[in-house]
């Protein structure tokens, strides 16, 4: 073929193939945008949304309006209650016998996969800014910049894929000056302004509140001046005596140490506590617990109200983006926290103040507003759900299921019953342990035993079972693990406890022994 006709074809191939290529290139990419906003011991109890007695006095305008535009879920739960392992649980879609991160001392390795480089690999830009906490550099995201460690609330350093080392390596970072839970939301906003918007978006935005120290910004300082908080009727369960529990738990005595120490040395503690000095001197024991009380609900709250006062700054920003449309907006805690009831503080066992993560979702084109859904939602389930929405493969080792048709009021029948917990760490005031909650009971072993986690105490404890029926006890005052009244419903939920475990993989034989 000659130069003259080969260029013709190449002409006629153009002329052919331009209008398609360009059709195609000015298709926009419909998916929806996903802004996932985690924050870190944030409550069902400190909500509003979800009643209480503190419901009248958290500040909450913009949860609210996040409830009232979406869905507010009523059972969603952690697979085991605290940080490390539910944001692994998050990232990974599974359980902590499958991604390896069992407790606070274990770390997610860049080379597991995750649904940001799911993501990613469908064509999201992907972010991440404030609290990471999984030790190892963050992967699949097209742009990080993440505290070290816990983080700090005030002056907080900032890691990114310039400056990055290992948290076990060093804190060296960026130090940016102001309130950590403000200058995450300054770079979430900052991010999405000036994003390619010709693909869409995945941006998880994650405040170190309300972790302790429950720190606070001076515009919140005065919020609670002169009020007297009400108690939670189980704030002076000092022993467990009347309640049948077995373990010591975190109780408020041991915060009230803390502060004490930290009134005489502020260095004693690896965080900084605001407002001291703190003393319940010549107080009798109710009345140091009660005083206790009042000062971490005053902190706590005003640490939850910033984080409220900062979603309001995002939605903000959707509006004024034209973003709010198609933009799924999630806001959830990665686990519960004890606010004084069984006179605790701190996380980690299966009760329910502790397990139960709170979590509203927002996307009008999709989900009813102003709904709310009862079904049994777990963290493992995240991954696979913003999998769903985005058209993308979930990760490798995902375990759990998409709850979007769920969100839309149309639960599949064949929907768990059921869920498991685990928590691995060992400690003898909070003894490793597992469990299985239906909508009604739950059981729980605490096995007591290390097995070799990181981070454990090496003494086991002696093994014991709680059972709670939580329509008639929804506040966990009585273990009815002995009455005869409900031996047939407790085996039946050992065999079903059982069953879940083999499920899902989680078969350890010295467990499975002790509940034989």
């Amino acid at each position: 073929m000659d130069m003259n006709r080969k260029l013709f074809v190449r002409i006629g191939l153009f002329a052919v193939c331009q209008p398609l290529l360009s059709q195609s290139a000015a298709e926009p990419d419909k998916r929806p945008n996903i802004l996932f906003i985690l924050s870190d011991d944030h409550t069902a109890q400190s909500w509003g949304v979800y009643g209480g007695i503190l419901g009248d006095y958290v500040q909450n305008e913009n949860i609210k309006r996040l409830a009232s535009e979406g869905c507010v879920m009523d059972n969603v739960f952690c697979t085991n209650s605290i940080s490390v392992p539910s944001r692994a649980a998050i990232l990974t879609g599974a359980y902590s016998h499958h991604n390896g991160v069992y407790t606070l001392n274990d770390a997610l390795p860049p080379q597991a996969d995750n649904i940001a480089k799911q993501m990613q690999a469908g064509g999201y830009q992907t972010a991440l800014i404030g609290k990471w906490h999984l030790k190892k550099e963050p992967a699949g995201f097209d742009y990080y910049t993440v505290f070290h460690d816990q983080g700090d609330y005030i002056n907080p350093v900032f890691k990114s894929a310039h400056n990055w080392i290992d948290d076990d390596k060093g804190s060296a970072g960026d130090k940016i000056e102001g309130f950590s839970t403000d200058i995450v939301t300054d770079k979430t906003i900052q991010w999405i302004r000036e994003r390619d918007k010709e693909k869409p978006f995945m941006m998880f935005c994650h405040f170190k509140a309300t972790h302790e120290p429950w720190d606070f910004p001076e515009r919140m300082r005065h919020l609670y001046d002169d009020v007297t908080f009400p108690e939670p009727h189980n704030l002076m369960d000092f022993d467990g005596g009347l309640s049948g529990r077995t373990f010591a738990g975190q109780q408020l005595e041991n915060l009230a140490l803390r502060w004490q120490t930290a009134s005489k040395d502020p260095t004693a503690w690896w965080c900084v506590y605001p407002e001291l000095p703190f003393s319940t001197a010549e107080m009798s024991p109710e009345a140091a617990r009660k005083h206790t009380y009042q000062k971490l609900i005053r902190d706590y709250l005003r640490c939850g109200a910033t984080i409220d006062d900062n979603i309001g700054r995002l939605l903000r920003m959707l509006d004024e983006e034209s973003l709010d449309e198609n933009t799924i907006v999630v806001y959830v805690s990665d686990q519960g926290y004890f606010l004084g009831e069984h006179g605790f503080f701190d996380k980690r066992m299966m009760y329910e103040e502790s397990l139960r993560m709170p979590f509203v979702i927002r996307y009008p084109k999709e989900i009813p507003a102003g709904t709310r859904n009862k079904d049994i939602v777990l963290n493992v389930d995240f991954a696979s759900l913003l999998a769903d929405y985005a058209q993308v493969k979930a990760p490798d080792k995902s375990e759990g299921h998409s709850f979007r048709e769920n969100l839309k009021g149309k639960t599949p029948d064949t929907w768990r019953q059921n869920m498991y917990y685990r928590y691995w760490t060992h400690h003898r005031i909070r003894p490793a342990h597992m469990g299985i909650r239906s909508d009604r009971y739950k059981l729980i072993f605490l096995y007591g035993d290390p097995l070799n986690t990181m981070g454990s105490e090496s003494t086991s404890t002696s093994p014991s079972w709680e059972f709670f029926d939580l329509k008639e006890d929804p506040y966990e005052d009585l273990n009815r693990y002995d009455e005869p009244a409900y031996s047939s419903i407790i085996q039946q939920m050992k065999h079903d406890l059982l069953q879940l475990r083999k499920d899902i993989g989680d078969t350890d034989t010295t467990v499975r022994r002790w509940i034989l």
